[in-house]
């Protein structure tokens, strides 16, 4: 669950874009690490691409135009798919590749606050420091809330790949229940006031956020 308020003009297209920039690349980065690790599943797909249209999912991409422009909401890329039959090391492959796209989401939230950090940005016009800033914001949040460790988002992954084989006949199958599991989350929210996904979060973004930005 995300939410900037409601934005000025400039912010909503900085956060667009951030948005835009941050799905592809987090998408093309599970594609790409899996066909490293020898799954060409995705790669046959045209996934292996920083072509946005490759990566953007249409309901998905709604998502995200209701979180720019009101404020609240949830959105998401399409999906990557990958073999873990075909992946090497396996369950430790698949966390590989699932941790690929939060960190390619760190790495670019770094580059931009990097000039953010070093500049005098008083000097500097303010729709490039608007964008700049958006694409920390949004970089870092799409990072902390793919870490989340239930399924289907990366953090489920992760976490199957590094805990021992002995959790992994619990913790696999919960991948089939995963949309089921958000979509409860999600209702959760609205119904009790809150947000239970924003608290899940919200500790890895605020720390992310403040070593940044501080």
């Amino acid at each position: 669950m995300f939410g900037f308020g409601t934005p000025e003009p400039l912010t909503l297209v900085a956060i667009l874009l951030a948005f835009g920039v941050g799905i592809t690349i987090h998408e093309f980065c599970h594609a790409w690490s899996a066909l490293m690790l020898g799954d060409d599943t995705a790669a046959r797909q045209g996934r292996v691409t920083l072509n946005p249209l490759s990566h953007l999912d249409p309901i998905g991409s709604i998502g995200v135009l209701l979180i720019a422009v009101a404020g609240f909401g949830i959105g998401w890329g399409r999906p990557v798919p990958v073999n873990p039959a075909r992946v090497r090391w396996r369950q430790r492959g698949l966390a590989i590749t699932a941790i690929a796209g939060p960190v390619s989401n760190i790495v670019i939230a770094t580059i931009f606050v990097i000039p953010l950090r070093l500049i005098d940005t008083t000097t500097v016009d303010p729709s490039i420091v608007t964008i700049a800033t958006y694409m920390v914001l949004v970089n870092l949040l799409l990072a902390s809330f793919n870490l989340i460790p239930i399924p289907p988002l990366d953090g489920h992954k992760i976490l199957v790949g590094i805990l021992p084989d002995f959790w992994y006949p619990f913790l696999a199958p919960l991948e089939r229940y995963g949309i089921g599991i958000l979509l409860v989350l999600i209702m959760s929210s609205f119904l009790f006031g809150g947000s239970i996904l924003q608290a899940m979060y919200a500790p890895v973004y605020d720390a992310l956020r403040t070593i940044m930005l501080g």
